[in-house]
């Protein structure tokens, strides 16, 4: 049951919701403005990567620092003071010259908005009751769907009238408008009690759930932020030859059959949950299929648009269950540091891929491949390590019984 009355209830998740849709429209919007960035700072497909990752890097580097403060501090008073560095950073690149003060000012962008999906869940963890959260969690991540959304035709619109460097000072104030609606909507509460023995990160890692979904988490969940965030457009201008409009049609579509996927995983799984059926099922079922068509993906080469990297996000965010379900693993107490950590794995998958991508890409042009096919050999080699993960998650779900909910912490 919730612990706060119906309309309160309403206006946390709205406030929480607002942020969390700015900061997706910001980890996505390089997607779009790449071919901008192209050709006005002469940014490759390897800088490009850099850019794009370097705002996970900084997401990843605040995640163990953020879990301990979520659970002293209490979620409303950290967001507040990290979406402060947000509106900082979204200044700071509209006013940038070059690739180094780009990616600084990304970096303080992506620290700034490092609690926007954890600070509401670690809150809904002490709110909600587990198929609520199931079901916030889901709608939660519909909101960053529907930031992927903005951040492609209607960016694309803009641009010709703002210019990229007008569009991050609105975001600025956008953020700024978000730090009052939080201030005003969220309880501040008790923070959870402190945890008295040492090394709890160390125990939460070492736990059966969170070594089952690490590499998941790394490759599979990162890897599917990454493309939605970069490469789904450069393959689609670079390799199935369309124009910069097209493309941004093509991820407006990628990024609208996510949200009504996430907002699908939200209706569903509370009742799946009722009827006995775990996240870690529905997740094992996915899998198989996201991997064929991934497979596809790289078979078909220019023949492959963003229908059938449509399918591949949607299959693949099966996935993102498994993100409440290793915080109900643990204690309430323990919620911030638990999905702290596992955000840390999956975002640092998502600059090592985002980053490695375009890295390959470069490899592979430099030893002669013509451009499409090195994204092809680029992408051949992310499957494969797709693929690995998810055959340590399928060893590792039937070594300990997952299945059926996995052991708790003592």
């Amino acid at each position: 049951m919730s612990r706060v009355s119906r309309s309160r209830a309403l206006a946390v998740v709205l406030a929480f919701a607002f942020a969390y849709f700015l900061s997706a429209l910001l980890r996505a919007i390089t997607a779009t403005l790449a071919p901008a960035f192209s050709s006005e700072l002469g940014l490759g497909p390897a800088d490009l990567g850099l850019l794009a990752g370097v705002y996970f890097l900084g997401f990843a580097a605040l995640q163990l620092p953020l879990g301990r403060a979520l659970d002293r501090f209490g979620p409303r008073r950290v967001l507040l003071v990290l979406l402060c560095l947000a509106v900082v950073g979204c200044a700071a690149f509209a006013r940038a010259q070059g690739l180094l003060s780009l990616s600084l000012a990304r970096l303080l962008i992506g620290m700034g908005v490092a609690a926007c999906l954890m600070a509401p869940l670690t809150c809904y963890r002490h709110l909600f009751e587990t198929a609520t959260q199931l079901r916030l969690n889901s709608w939660m991540l519909m909101t960053g769907s529907m930031g992927m959304v903005a951040s492609t035709l209607p960016v694309q619109m803009l641009l010709p009238l703002w210019g990229w460097r007008g569009l991050f000072v609105a975001l600025a104030a956008a953020m700024l408008l978000a730090i009052l609606l939080i201030a005003w909507a969220v309880p501040g509460g008790a923070p959870a009690p402190r945890m008295t023995a040492e090394g709890r990160y160390r125990d939460i890692m070492r736990h059966p759930v969170f070594v089952a979904m690490a590499p998941l988490g790394f490759f599979s969940y990162g890897g599917m932020i990454a493309i939605q965030a970069l490469w789904a457009g450069p393959w689609l201008t670079d390799v199935a030859g369309r124009s910069a409009a097209q493309a941004a049609q093509g991820l407006f579509g990628i990024n609208l059959c996510m949200l009504v996927a996430f907002m699908s995983w939200g209706v569903v799984m509370p009742r799946l949950a009722q009827a006995g059926v775990h996240a870690w099922q529905v997740i094992t079922w996915a899998l198989p299929l996201s991997m064929l068509m991934l497979a596809l993906i790289v078979v078909l080469g220019a023949q492959a648009g963003a229908v059938h990297w449509a399918l591949w996000c949607v299959l693949s965010t099966s996935v993102s269950l498994g993100q409440p379900a290793v915080a109900q693993a643990f204690p309430p107490a323990w919620a911030g540091r638990a999905l702290s950590a596992f955000n840390l794995v999956i975002f640092s998958g998502v600059f090592c891929l985002q980053w490695g991508i375009g890295l390959a890409i470069d490899a592979l042009v430099a030893a002669g491949l013509p451009r499409p096919a090195a994204f092809q050999g680029a992408m051949a080699g992310f499957a494969l390590c797709c693929a690995l993960s998810q055959g340590w998650f399928l060893l590792q779900r039937r070594r300990i019984a997952i299945i059926n909910g996995g052991p708790k912490p003592s």
